[in-house]
């Protein structure tokens, strides 16, 4: 559960603005648009924003209309399939990715300790930057490696929640939820929950050893969880809060 890629979003930008951007949904004249902003391409901010894709929307005749807003929404999820999101980020409640962690627990490690989790990561383009960021070695080298940050960033691609970010460092991914104003000591359903083995909650971020999903507080000191790479399978866990060093919240909707 330790190691670089376990202690392996790049400083203040999340995986949705880094790789995909900011998915912008807008219901201006029914159009919904994707505005992409990609630090890591030098800061540039292109295609479709929700006025221009409102814009377009309202050309020509109605049929016109329809169809320009699904070639709107249809550009917007090809660009999200592409960046590794199953689907374009949106308002996505805690429960449904609660739901999801449940559903992968049980699935273990394969032939050289690989998972689904690791095929997903290095097949995205954030693979590519972290890879770079991190000494610049290979993306093949994450297969195999320690993968509980990568179950989770899995965990947000395929929901499509904002701002859970994708790493496959705990203490970058810790760093980015404090450096983006969401990181706290209040156990929240989904929220991203960060160990350490040795100091617990006295640790510090640079210290952090593994991370999981909340499922629950349990209101005596422990909290439900979910996490990967826990016995080399994803498991339902009941941890002591004392072993937690703070948790990082992503933007669910209420």
């Amino acid at each position: 559960m330790t190691g670089r890629f376990d202690r392996l979003s790049l400083n203040r930008f999340s995986s949705e603005d880094k790789a995909l951007g900011i998915a912008a949904g807008a219901v201006l004249a029914g159009a919904v648009g994707l505005s992409v902003l990609n630090p890591l391409g030098g800061g540039r901010a292109v295609a479709e924003t929700p006025a221009n894709a409102a814009a377009v929307a309202e050309q020509g005749t109605a049929s016109q209309k329809s169809s320009n807003v699904k070639t709107v929404k249809a550009s917007a999820a090809a660009e999200a399939r592409r960046e590794g999101f199953k689907v374009p980020p949106h308002a996505v409640k805690a429960d449904e990715v609660i739901k999801l962690a449940k559903k992968q627990v049980g699935v273990r490690e394969g032939r050289g300790g690989e998972t689904k989790y690791h095929k997903w990561y290095v097949s995205t383009p954030h693979a590519k930057a972290t890879a770079k960021r991190d000494g610049g070695f290979s993306v093949k080298e994450y297969n195999g490696a320690q993968w509980c940050n990568m179950f989770v960033s899995w965990l947000g691609a395929q929901t499509g929640v904002k701002n859970m970010g994708w790493d496959a460092y705990t203490v970058q991914h810790a760093s980015w939820f404090k450096q983006t104003d969401r990181w706290g000591h209040k156990a929240k359903p989904g929220a991203v929950v960060f160990f350490d083995w040795q100091d617990g909650s006295k640790a510090g971020i640079g210290d952090i050893d593994h991370v999981g999903i909340v499922v629950k507080d349990n209101g005596n000191g422990k909290i439900t969880t979910i996490e990967g790479n826990t016995e080399n399978a994803v498991k339902q866990k009941v941890r002591d809060k004392s072993e937690v060093v703070g948790y990082g919240y992503p933007d669910y909707a209420r």
